[in-house]
C-alpha cells in the first residue's frame, strides 16, 4: 500500500475496533516480554508518559494507574475518536489522546519522563527532544521475518526488507540523537490461531498481507494455508518482534 491507502486502511480500522484484537483466539509459545508490562516497569507514580501511535488506546488505558498522567497521541482521527469513547468507558481521569503527527510533536522540550511507541513509526529528534535528560523511551516494533510462511504463501508482505534493517535504523538514529544507554531484545515465536476467522480476523485488520481480499484468489490462498498449516494447536504462524529501551 502507498501512504494515502494505508491512511485510509488505518482510518477504517479505527472506526470498526481501534486495534483492539482481545476476541481473538490465540496462544503463542517463545514470547519474551509483554510490552506495556516493560512500560510500567520504568514508570514512576510521579511521571507523565505520552504513547505514540496509541491506536483504540486499549493498551494506555491498561496501565493508567501507573503514572500521574499519560497522553496517547495517533494519527488517525478514527483512532482518536475510538480512544476516547474506550475512556470515557474506563473512567480513567488522567489520560488524554489527542491526534497529532509523530514526525511533530506538539508538546514542549523535555515535557514526558517515559514514552512508549508500539507497532508504529515515530521520530527519534521530537522522542528525543520531548523526553527529560534522564528519561526512557521503549519502542516495540514488527520484525521484517513476522508471518513469513503467510508472505510466502500470498507472494507478497508488510516488509521487503532484510531481517534487522529496521532495528539497526532506530539503533543509529538513537544514537546519533544522543541516547547513550540503549539495549534490544528480540524474539521470534510461534504462533497458533485457534480457528479459521480468527486467522481471517487477522488479515482483514492488519496490513500483514497487503490489499488482501481485493482479489478472490486470495481468499484460495488463505484456504490452502490453512490446510498447509493447522496443527492440533491451531493454525501455525510465526510472530517476530524487537524491542528497545533508550536512556539519554
Amino acid at each position: 500500500m502507498n501512504s494515502q491507502e494505508y491512511m485510509q486502511f488505518y482510518d477504517r480500522v479505527g472506526l470498526l475496533n481501534g486495534w483492539d484484537f482481545s476476541q481473538v483466539r490465540c496462544t503463542s509459545e517463545g514470547v519474551k516480554w509483554n510490552f506495556y508490562d516493560e512500560v510500567i516497569k520504568n514508570c514512576k507514580a510521579s511521571d507523565i508518559l505520552l504513547d505514540i501511535g496509541t491506536g483504540g488506546g486499549e493498551n494506555l488505558l491498561s496501565i493508567a494507574t501507573s503514572p500521574a498522567l499519560l497522553i496517547g497521541i495517533d494519527l488517525s482521527h478514527a483512532m482518536v475518536e475510538t480512544a476516547q469513547k474506550n475512556m470515557q468507558k474506563a473512567a480513567a481521569s488522567n489520560v488524554r489522546f489527542m491526534q497529532m503527527d509523530a514526525q511533530q510533536l506538539q508538546f514542549p522540550e523535555s515535557f514526558f519522563n517515559v514514552i512508549s511507541c508500539k507497532h508504529s513509526p515515530f521520530c527519534v529528534s521530537e522522542v528525543a527532544r520531548v523526553l527529560t535528560k534522564d528519561g526512557v523511551f521503549l519502542t516495540q516494533q514488527v520484525r521484517e521475518c513476522d508471518k513469513a510462511n503467510l508472505a510466502q504463501a500470498f507472494g507478497r508482505g508488510q516488509s521487503t526488507r532484510e531481517d534487522g534493517a529496521l532495528l539497526d535504523q532506530y539503533m543509529k538514529e538513537l544514537r546519533h540523537a544522543g541516547f547513550q544507554d540503549i539495549e534490544y531484545a528480540e524474539y521470534d515465536a510461534v504462533e497458533y490461531y485457534e480457528r479459521e476467522e480468527d486467522l481471517l480476523f487477522l488479515l482483514m485488520h492488519t496490513p500483514i498481507i497487503p490489499g488482501f481480499g481485493r482479489e478472490e484468489a486470495d481468499f484460495r490462498t488463505l484456504q490452502q494455508f490453512i490446510r498447509d498449516y493447522r496443527t492440533d494447536q491451531g493454525i501455525r504462524t510465526n510472530s517476530a518482534r524487537f524491542m528497545i529501551v533508550a536512556r539519554k
